[in-house]
């Protein structure tokens, strides 16, 4: 076990003791690394991250093409985050104060950050999303996240993230927790706040995830420490039903499916070169190439222009009478499914816009339109 991981310290503890625990911080920032989790600086004793330098400090300026980052400085937060070893070794020894920033969308990671602040609750429509609660349910007792979140469950007959001691939890200073899970496939999960009026999970409970960080476990701010609990030191993967809500609240980015467009000719060129009589099979590999070549590249690449043109060409031979629509649709949902894993609902959406634009304008191949 990690050395960061045992560190016990209580609000009443003196100067000297939060100095000893400031010390383990490399060694956290360190674990954290070894785990592919890329870490930043915090500001001594403070959640946020350590401070620019004072030209980042400008109105207007930005990570976007920073000399600091290149340079190997910690500006922007997460945005500075990494797994060089010889990086956080310089940071951390030279600033052992600084505590440690796990940004949570390069790590792969869903965070279910719960708070304990007990308030007021909001209207009814606020404290779970997009979930009806009649006046008629009585809501005396809710006051924190772990309320909210073990209605959510319960509502899915499920039991709470706070209770799953299959997964890495953390309790934070102010009595809140923080349940870490690995996103179990390549989909962006965005961050949300449980106050925020537009995307959240549930009132008083946070999502951190891309765009976002966590505090590593072990780290200590002037509040306290972000202490363990339970033996299990890893997240496990984030549950289905956890998944399911996070879609439906919001918490993956809106697909950008393109207009369609017209074959160009490099789309053209792939038809033409499998031959004007070439049977089925060699039709659609030679359409569907360059989209199964996306799966090289984890992200990007072009995917959905890539995808949308494909459908739009294998469109134009279904009308020509060249293959089937059926194994038009199949073929392409299949080689999406490889290149993009996890995908299917984005991709599903850039197949129908294609293949439906594609059936309006028959493809013969060997023959100008």
């Amino acid at each position: 076990m990690s050395a960061e991981l045992q560190i016990s310290a209580s609000d009443s503890a003196s100067a000297a003791l939060r100095a000893s625990v400031a010390g383990h911080s490399l060694a956290t920032a360190q674990w954290c690394a070894r785990l592919g989790w890329p870490v930043h600086p915090l500001a001594a004793g403070r959640k946020t991250p350590a401070s620019n330098c004072r030209d980042c400090r400008t109105p207007g300026h930005t990570a976007a093409g920073c000399a600091c980052l290149s340079a190997g400085r910690w500006c922007h937060g997460f945005h500075a985050a990494t797994l060089d070893q010889r990086r956080i070794d310089h940071w951390w020894s030279k600033h052992p104060e600084f505590g440690v920033g796990v940004a949570c969308g390069p790590a792969g990671l869903v965070v279910i950050d719960i708070d304990a602040h007990e308030a007021q609750p909001p209207a009814r429509d606020r404290l779970l999303p997009g979930i009806p609660i009649g006046d008629h349910v009585d809501l005396t007792g809710i006051s924190t996240g772990f309320h909210t979140i073990a209605v959510l469950a319960a509502l899915r007959g499920m039991p709470s993230p706070a209770e799953d001691t299959t997964t890495l939890r953390v309790r934070t200073p102010s009595g809140g927790m923080h349940v870490w899970y690995r996103a179990g496939d390549p989909r962006r999960w965005q961050c949300s706040a449980g106050s925020s009026q537009g995307r959240a999970l549930a009132w008083q409970v946070d999502v951190r995830a891309h765009g976002g960080y966590i505090i590593a476990p072990g780290t200590t701010t002037s509040a306290g420490t972000y202490k363990v609990l339970g033996e299990v030191r890893q997240p496990a993967v984030l549950p289905g039903w956890l998944a399911q809500e996070l879609e439906r609240t919001g918490h993956l980015p809106a697909p950008s499916v393109p207009a369609p467009r017209p074959v160009p000719p490099r789309a053209r060129q792939a038809v033409l070169a499998a031959g004007g009589g070439a049977d089925t099979d060699r039709l659609l590999a030679a359409v569907l190439a360059p989209v199964a070549a996306c799966a090289q590249v984890s992200e990007g690449a072009g995917f959905s222009d890539t995808l949308n043109r494909a459908a739009y060409t294998l469109g134009g031979l279904v009308a020509a009478g060249r293959l089937t629509q059926e194994s038009a649709e199949r073929a392409l949902t299949e080689t999406a499914a490889t290149a993009r894993p996890g995908q299917d609902r984005r991709a599903e959406q850039i197949i129908r816009s294609g293949l439906a634009a594609g059936l309006r304008r028959p493809l013969n191949p060997g023959r100008r339109r």
